[in-house]
């Protein structure tokens, strides 16, 4: 067990105008934060330069491209992230493109991470399709996602006026489940890539 205490990064993906995704964000921040087992951590992307043209691929591949100045911020807050929480709506049956660029600008960074996912969405479905496309995108940077999840479907009808949930108990008991399960996955991910580097060649 890590004798620090284990850094969490919930990130907000949505950066489109009149976006609800920091109300969910900070909901859920609170909830890590009521839990006590991590240093909560927001990343907002709507404050960070995300170019959509990354640099061009070297002959031996780079880990570590050069960014662009004012992504240091994310960049440090997953590099320190024990664990991450990725704030999604669904947009098109489908994750924001500021996600899959947040992503692509980092490859060691997510290495060996549990990542845990709180979607919503205007209809039915909650975020589940766009964060069923996103496991994949995160098991090709070799990241690790966990099975509970936090869905918010038709998100306006759950929330009042003042951010607050109408109904709180159904997904703060979600929130409970899934902030047990990636507590374990980040501890266990700690202790290894302390104690075993994780290479590409595994």
């Amino acid at each position: 067990m890590p004798s620090e205490s284990l850094n969490l990064a919930v990130i907000t993906g949505s950066v489109r105008e009149g976006r609800f995704g920091p109300v969910v964000a900070k909901w859920f921040a609170e909830r890590a934060e009521e839990d006590g087992r991590f240093a909560v951590h927001l990343v907002d992307l709507a404050d960070i330069p995300l170019p959509l043209t990354l640099p061009a691929t070297p002959p031996a591949f780079d880990p570590e491209p050069p960014r662009p100045a004012g992504m240091e911020e994310l960049t440090r807050r997953i590099a320190e992230a024990d664990a991450v929480v990725m704030v999604i709506p669904e947009y098109n049956n489908s994750f924001p493109a500021s996600v899959k660029v947040a992503i692509d600008w980092h490859y060691a960074e997510w290495v060996a991470k549990p990542v845990g996912f709180v979607g919503y969405s205007g209809g039915s479905s909650g975020g589940l399709l766009a964060a069923e496309q996103l496991r994949h995108v995160f098991a090709e940077v070799r990241a690790h996602t966990i099975r509970h999840h936090v869905t918010f479907p038709r998100y306006y009808e759950l929330f009042g006026p003042d951010g607050a949930l109408l109904d709180p108990e159904g997904p703060n008991g979600a929130a409970k489940a899934m902030l047990d399960e990636l507590h374990w996955w980040a501890e266990v991910l700690h202790d290894a890539r302390r104690d075993r580097p994780y290479t590409a060649a595994e």
